[in-house]
């Protein structure tokens, strides 16, 4: 150990810290998202009550459970008070199997109003590709979307160090420099730069 046998048990142990830190910073950051998330279903029946104008065109809101109202959602309605002719929620699950095969990729649901639930699966051997995706289910499973006309709507969530429980406070600041360094959703998902509209909101780990 003294001759240098120390090293590799220090690399291993900062490298499984920052795994460790990682999975229970996502776990803790997904369970706040959903706890101000209300239901989908019940999101969407109240917005019957108000006069939202519908605008041309294909909005695309990702969303990591698909049972809540995704966040862009709710901020895109509280600023811009528009909801677009097509609307398509879009949740992307990873399955234990390397592959899923191309016949259990795409599950739709319709809510009616141009609006319809999309969940994608995907094996951990691969890399999803929403726009292809989609593009192959327009006009089928899923109305026709033009993709010059289709906008993707993500989350950007600008994590705040908190005394709540659920992460030591050094273990929270870790993680929120970690996911400041992550791959953008845009990238991992292969969406186009240029489609996407970001809209940040604050949470307290």
């Amino acid at each position: 150990m003294p001759q240098g046998g120390w090293l590799p048990l220090l690399l291993a142990a900062v490298i499984y810290t920052l795994l460790l830190t990682w999975k229970r910073g996502r776990a803790v950051l997904a369970r706040r998202i959903q706890e101000e998330a209300p239901a989908l279903e019940t999101f969407l029946a109240g917005l019957g009550s108000q006069p939202i104008a519908r605008v041309p065109g294909t909005a695309i809101f990702m969303s990591g459970t698909a049972s809540k109202a995704p966040p862009a959602l709710r901020h895109n309605l509280e600023h811009n008070k528009v909801l677009h002719e097509q609307v398509v929620f879009v949740t992307v699950k990873t399955e234990p199997v390397p592959y899923v095969d191309a016949a259990a990729r795409l599950a739709v649901e319709a809510f009616g109003g141009g609006i319809h639930r999309a969940k994608l699966h995907y094996g951990f051997m691969e890399e999803p590709n929403i726009p292809q995706v989609l593009a192959a289910a327009s006009g089928t499973a899923l109305p026709r979307m033009d993709p010059h006309d289709t906008t993707y709507f993500l989350g950007r969530e600008t994590i705040i160090s908190s005394s709540r429980p659920g992460m030591a406070a050094w273990r929270e600041r870790l993680f929120a420099l970690m996911a400041r360094n992550a791959t953008t959703a845009t990238a991992f998902f292969g969406i186009p730069p240029d489609r996407v509209v970001e809209l940040g909101e604050q949470i307290k780990l």
